[in-house]
Parts: structure tokens; sequence; C-alpha cells
């Protein structure tokens, strides 16, 4: 039985795997490190490209290659526009808010990142949920609690970055209902389909995430 070509192609991942972990770290504690030590206007507009990037990698290394993930990763991303939209010029749904300028272009003032973060969030917090061996219910609860969590951290430096603010100050808590309601419903289609991809990557860009707006919660230079 030959076995080098199967080696060399499980090698050949593991090194895509290893460089795409390496590279969101790089550039979510690059710009911790930038902006606490004051290249604020540098690191913060950029966000687009950091964006891109996690996207672009969640593409080539999940994969994104069949029909079926990337038919559904269009599905969370259309969904994620049509409730931001709803959202922008409805206050019902999450609250009063707009969008800033650091986010970068927008459709009727919502901007296609916004979509794609949607979209991404669904997968990777999919995916961690799908590793626990817990019932398909428990997956879609812990998917969608991930997802708000991340969004509550992401609240308290939103208005800084210039990324979205709510018209009182503060997300209402409405927004987090609202977040969850909507985030259970794509998980619960994310898991109905048994989408499946690659749990380590992941857990990293979820987790470089979580610590980038977790340390600017506590953060107190801006």
């Amino acid at each position: 039985m030959n076995l080098v070509v199967p080696l060399k192609a499980f090698r050949h991942k593991f090194d895509a795997q290893l460089l795409a972990i390496q590279t969101i770290w790089l550039f979510h504690l690059t710009a911790i490190i930038g902006v606490s030590i004051g290249f604020f206007d540098f690191f913060i507009p950029k966000t687009p490209l950091n964006l891109s990037l996690a996207f672009c990698l969640l593409i080539a290394i999940f994969p994104l290659n069949s029909l079926k993930n990337i038919g559904l990763t269009i599905l969370f991303f259309l969904a994620g526009m049509l409730v931001e939209w709803i959202g922008v010029h409805h206050d019902f749904l999450f609250g009063a808010y707009e969008y800033g300028q650091n986010l970068g272009p927008k459709i009727d003032g919502v901007p296609l990142l916004i979509g794609i973060n949607w979209a991404v969030l669904v997968i990777i917090t999919g995916e961690i949920a799908s590793e626990f061996t817990i019932p398909r219910i428990g997956k879609v609860f812990l998917g969608a609690f991930l997802m708000v969590l991340l969004d509550f951290l992401m609240e308290h430096s939103a208005p800084v970055f210039d990324f979205w603010t709510f018209t009182d100050g503060l997300a209402p808590l409405r927004n987090y209902i609202a977040w969850f309601a909507i985030a259970a419903i794509l998980h619960s289609i994310f898991q109905g389909a048994k989408m499946k991809g690659d749990a380590r990557f992941c857990a990293n860009l979820y987790g470089c995430q979580f610590i980038f707006f977790t340390y600017f919660y506590f953060y107190n230079g801006l």
C-alpha cells in the first residue's frame, strides 16, 4: 500500500492550517500591541483588511469547497445582511443604531463585512459546538451563546472603533435577545445540514477574536 501520497496531502493540509492559524493570531496580537502603544489611527481603519483576510482563510482552510458549504455560507451572509438592514432602518429589532466608517463599503447603511462577519461567526461557533458530544439542541444553544458572548464584548469597543453606535449609548437588552434568537435559527440550519470543517482553525479564529475584544473591554487607554 502506497502511503506517500496520503502523507504528503496530510502534511500539506497541516502546514496550510498552521500558517493560517499563525496569520490570524499575528494580525490580532499586532493590532492589540499597536493600538495600546498609540497607533490607533493606523490599525483600526485596517479592520476591513483583517476581516477579509479571516474570511479568505476560512474559505481555504474550513474549507468552503462544496456546493452545500458555499450555499450555506451565502445563506448566512444574506440572513446577516437582512437582519442588519432591518436593524438599521427599524429600531425594534436591535435598538436604534447606525454604522460608522471603519467597516468598509455599505449597502443602504449596512457594511458588506457585517454580512460576512455573520457568516463567519455562525460557521466557526457552529463548528466549535459540533465538537461537543451533546444533543443537537444543545449545540444550537451553545453556538448561539458563543456568538452573543462575542457581541457583548464587541459592543464595548464598537463606538470607539467607529464600527457602530447606539443612539442611547449602550446596546439595549433586546439587542442580545435578538442576536441569540437569530443566531439560534442559523445554528439550527447549520446543525441540521451537518456542515463540517476544520475545528482547530475555527477555534483559533474565535479565540483570537475573543481575546482581542476582551482585552479592549478592560483596556482603559482608548
